[in-house]
């Protein structure tokens, strides 16, 4: 096909791919390189580039046998008009491949048949049940986010797991990264209960210890001093009271929302992609299948036609007819499936990268939100030292007064008995 023409369907814009061809509906561009993986090299106006070979028709190229064309089937109800956006905006390395021939190429079975033979046996590989070329098949691709480190570009492939007996796919990866966040927060909120079971245990003795009536009986300004450290500690009791309420509305309540909120997401992403991946190894098990049996019409095609070439007859010209129209259709069939295989593909790439996105943002959100309401802890534990210290101030006050001479003083004119001296008796 090096060197033929081809007449563009759809516009395409070059500039948002590397060494991507630019051109409007309707030109005519000269194939260069034409590669199976589904981009060919052309050129337009002594420019060269890349591009999807769904967005042309190839012109003047047409294959009979025996009066029997193979043409690419109308659209499937359902089938998008235009074509898949995401194929031009994989991450490196993982690159979706176009599994349906050019718009309107006309093929004669056989040459149709190697074609796909070539393409599922050459050039493609599965990862995650998702077709892929070879890195060697395809032009260089960009990355969604190419300055960040983002979950969109890096989790298409699968993972062995440590044992290495089993794979776990890239989103199960970014999933079980989420899964261990949903678990910090429980373990966070669990020791914010227990602190404050703590601090509330803690109030409790205090009180109870403010109300013990030892030493009450103490007098003057020690005796205040005294009082006012047992009031002090019914005031402490308060202050961590107060604590512990506004740890759990304010720090534990809020862990507790989010968590939940968290897991119900968590369960929803799970069960979408899982659901989308589902559908496309349905899908590539569909045109698998539609593989084959073109395949089994093709082979019965050339045994009756070989037939014919030996012995002519009436009813192995019906039979030659017949296996023609059995291998057409069968070939209808499987651009039937690889259309909608390809819709399956560009929903999964595009959920994938929502959700990966998704993710991303609820991971950002999900550490955010614990340094806030950590901050918030500290914060509470500064407020109740700084009471605590306050409910102090008065005792040190009550202490740097305490004068032994002047209580004294007090007792003694409060408790004298008369200040007339004893006397010697005289004689």
């Amino acid at each position: 096909m090096s060197g033929s023409y081809c007449k563009s369907l759809y516009s395409f814009s070059g500039d948002q791919h590397q060494q991507g061809l630019t051109f409007e509906v309707g030109e005519i561009i000269r194939i260069v390189h034409p590669l199976p993986g589904g981009w060919w090299e052309g050129e337009l106006d002594g420019v060269r580039g890349w591009f999807p070979s769904s967005y042309v028709q190839v012109l003047e190229v047409k294959s009979v046998l025996n009066e029997t064309t193979w043409e690419r089937p109308s659209r499937v109800p359902g089938t998008p008009s235009t074509p898949l956006k995401h194929k031009n905006s994989l991450p490196t390395g993982t690159k979706a491949v176009s599994l349906s021939l050019s718009p309107s190429l006309s093929l004669s079975p056989s040459l149709s048949l190697s074609l796909s033979l070539s393409l599922s046996i050459q050039f493609v590989l599965l990862i995650n049940c998702v077709t892929f070329p070879l890195p060697m098949s395809t032009p260089e691709q960009q990355l969604l986010k190419p300055d960040e480190w983002s979950y969109c570009d890096y989790f298409w492939t699968d993972k062995k797991d440590p044992q290495g007996t089993s794979c776990i796919s890239g989103f199960e990866v970014l999933l079980q990264k989420q899964l261990k966040g949903k678990h910090m927060q429980k373990e966070m909120a669990e020791f914010i209960r227990e602190r404050i079971k703590i601090e509330e245990e803690y109030a409790k003795n205090l009180a109870k210890l403010s109300q013990i009536p030892l030493a009450g009986q103490e007098e003057g300004t020690l005796g205040e001093a005294w009082a006012q450290l047992k009031k002090s500690l019914a005031d402490e009791a308060e202050v961590h009271l107060k604590f512990s309420s506004k740890l759990q509305s304010e720090v534990e309540k809020p862990l507790l929302t989010f968590r939940e909120n968290f897991k119900k997401d968590m369960k929803r992403f799970n069960h979408h992609i899982a659901e989308l991946r589902k559908q496309l190894v349905g899908r590539h098990s569909a045109v698998e299948k539609a593989r084959k049996a073109l395949a089994d019409r093709q082979k019965d095609l050339d045994v009756k036609t070989q037939q014919l070439e030996i012995k002519l007859s009436n009813k192995m010209e019906e039979d030659i007819k017949k296996a023609q129209r059995k291998s057409t259709q069968a070939g209808d069939d499987l651009m039937r499936c690889v259309d909608l295989y390809n819709q399956s593909q560009s929903k999964w790439f595009e959920e994938m990268v929502t959700t990966s996105l998704e993710l991303e943002r609820l991971e950002v959100e999900r550490v955010e939100m614990i340094r806030q309401h950590l901050c918030q802890y500290t914060t509470l534990r500064h407020e109740t030292d700084m009471f605590n210290q306050s409910t102090m101030e008065p005792v040190d006050q009550l202490l740097q007064s305490v004068d032994p001479a002047r209580d004294r003083e007090l007792w003694v004119q409060e408790q004298k008995t008369g200040d007339i001296r004893p006397v010697d008796i005289e004689i």
